[in-house]
C-alpha cells in the first residue's frame, strides 16, 4: 500500500498532466478526474481525437499535438488504446503514466504495462487518482477504503 501511495503521490506532484479519454459527456470518469486535476491547481490537457474542445479547453488528438511536453499521462479509454497511448509517452520522453481502474477492468491493459516497464516508465496499473488527490471526498475514500480490502489495489509498483 505504502508503494502506491508514493507513487500516487509522485505522480500527483506533477505540474503538468494529460488525461487520455476527456469526453464531450461532462459526466464520464475521465472529465471527473480532468476536472480534479485543472481545480486542485495542475496544468491538465485533455486528449481525445474525436474532440477539439472540452471542459472548455483545447483538446487534443494525441500527446504530439500538445502544446508543451507533460510530466504524466492519464490513461481512462478502453485498455486497448493504452498500449498506444504508451507508445506515445515513450516517443515524447513522458516517464509517468497512470491507468485508470475503480471497479472491473478500467484502461488497464498488460500488453501497455509491459510496454512502460520496457521503457523504463513509471507506471500505476490501476487504482483511481481521486483516491489521492486532495482534498479527497468521501465518496472516494470510501472506494479506496473497499478497494484495499478487497485486494484490488494495484501491488508492485
Amino acid at each position: 500500500m505504502r508503494e502506491l501511495e508514493r507513487a500516487a503521490n509522485d505522480f500527483l506532484s506533477q505540474r503538468r498532466i494529460a488525461v487520455a479519454g476527456v469526453s464531450r459527456n461532462s459526466k464520464e470518469t475521465a472529465n471527473l478526474i480532468f476536472r480534479k486535476l485543472r481545480d486542485s491547481g495542475h496544468e491538465v490537457f485533455p486528449i481525445n481525437p474525436k474532440a477539439a474542445e472540452v471542459e472548455g479547453a483545447a483538446c487534443y488528438p494525441d500527446l504530439a499535438s500538445l502544446p508543451v511536453k507533460v510530466d504524466g499521462l492519464m490513461i481512462v479509454t478502453p485498455p486497448s488504446a493504452a498500449k498506444t497511448l504508451v507508445d506515445q509517452c515513450a516517443a515524447l520522453g513522458i516517464s509517468r503514466v497512470w491507468m485508470h481502474r475503480s471497479f472491473g477492468s478500467g484502461s488497464v491493459s498488460g500488453e501497455a504495462v509491459q510496454a512502460c516497464r520496457q521503457h523504463g516508465i513509471h507506471v500505476i496499473a490501476g487504482a483511481c487518482p481521486l483516491m489521492f488527490c486532495k482534498p479527497v471526498d468521501f465518496g472516494h475514500k470510501c472506494i479506496h477504503w473497499i478497494a484495499r480490502l478487497t485486494g484490488q489495489l494495484p501491488q508492485g509498483l
